[in-house]
């Protein structure tokens, strides 16, 4: 699978300097991480699953995380679990018979019993998960889950990833947050080689405090739940290596009836790539509000957002390839004859790169350049974003 591998050859080529790298399910975890994107959450309870995941993969959904825990009612876990059994079954068929290409799917538990049941019960078909998804992550309430992958993993003879979800109160409330990100640091840094990303609850969060964000505000305006993201970044998403991937939070609108404040859209994008039309769909289903969010997530250290619908998939990819002036940047400040430090202007003469404080942050975007890509010179995410849309 690649990013935007649902384009046609000749459309990559125009939009992409260099163009996102291949990868599967073997691939190294740090690559992986960064590849997550757009995760698409569905329940596990959907009658069509199997057919769903076909679909969305020809659109460009790379990583899926199929639940069994609040997106469905407690007394249909039962046949959730049954359900993806079948789906399973179904999409190993079509792979085999049909070659259908497959996003890195996950599944969302309950509780750690969940895990090796579900790996026995799938059987061969495993070979198409990629890791479970555990939610109101503790150091206390995760290690269990921890312990039932690592179980798992050794039973089935695959390599499966977890993805803790940080959404508890203890990490609202400033009493206990430094102790509560401590406990997670000691727990997912023991199991380290096995924990693919931790994902941000911010539903959680608010439901704390009675909240919920307008379609016009990002997660950034909620004062409350942007400490919480700056202090999970702080302890868990460092660049030293001790730190993992840490992706954005859900973004929970896809239509709004009507708005308070004016659209955070500039006209000027649009009317150079001629997508008026494009920007008027945007702000009708409350989409500038996601792509702020979303340039936000990145500037504050997040890589990948959970998306609870298709239509926020192509916005996330977009806006995660790496321009031609970033990569330019980066690709300065890692030359080789660079490594004794010093400053230096930018090739875009807009700029200056010094060598050693922005290190890590070429590195980081060189590793978003393989999975996502690198635009054209002239593109911009606007084109991206216009060409990833499904027709």
């Amino acid at each position: 699978m690649r990013h935007f591998g649902h384009l046609a050859p000749e459309v990559r080529q125009r939009l992409f300097y260099r163009e996102p790298c291949v990868f599967d399910t073997d691939s190294p975890a740090r690559l992986l991480s960064a590849a997550l994107g757009a995760t698409l959450y569905s329940p596990a309870t959907r009658p069509r699953l199997a057919d769903d995941i076909v679909k969305q993969t020809g659109r460009g959904v790379v990583s899926m995380v199929l639940c069994l825990e609040d997106s469905i009612g407690d007394e249909d876990v039962e046949a959730g679990e049954e359900n993806l059994v079948r789906q399973f079954a179904d999409l190993a068929r079509r792979r085999d018979s049909e070659g259908a290409e497959l996003p890195l799917l996950f599944i969302r538990v309950r509780t750690p019993e969940q895990i090796p049941d579900l790996v026995r019960r799938l059987g061969a078909t495993v070979e198409l998960l990629s890791g479970f998804v555990f939610p109101k992550f503790t150091e206390e309430r995760g290690i269990p889950f921890l312990e039932a992958l690592a179980g798992a993993e050794t039973a089935s003879g695959r390599r499966l990833f977890g993805m803790p979800v940080l959404e508890t109160p203890e990490l609202m409330y400033r009493e206990s947050r430094v102790d509560a990100l401590e406990g997670i640091a000691r727990a997912v840094d023991k199991y380290r080689s096995r924990v693919l990303a931790l994902r941000l609850g911010v539903t959680d969060f608010c439901s704390s405090y009675g909240l919920r964000r307008a379609p016009d505000m990002t997660a950034y305006d909620v004062q409350i739940v942007a400490s919480v993201i700056a202090d999970v970044v702080n302890m868990l998403g460092r660049a030293d290596g001790t730190g993992f991937t840490v992706t954005g939070p859900v973004w929970e609108y896809f239509r709004v009836p009507e708005r308070m404040f004016k659209p955070m859209l500039r006209h000027s994008p649009f009317l150079e790539g001629q997508a008026v039309e494009l920007r008027e769909k945007l702000i009708e289903h409350a989409m500038d509000g996601l792509l702020r969010e979303i340039s936000l997530d990145h500037a504050n250290g997040l890589l990948g957002k959970t998306c609870i619908h298709p239509s926020h998939v192509p916005a996330v990819h977009a806006l995660s390839v790496v321009s031609h002036e970033e990569y330019s940047d980066a690709a300065d400040i890692l030359r080789p004859e660079r490594g004794g430090g010093g400053v230096l202007r930018s090739q875009y003469t807009n700029k200056m790169n010094e060598v050693k404080p922005h290190r890590a942050w070429a590195e980081r975007t060189m590793l978003r350049a393989e999975v996502f890509g690198v635009a054209h010179e002239d593109v911009s995410f606007v084109d991206l974003l216009a060409a990833g849309i499904p027709g």
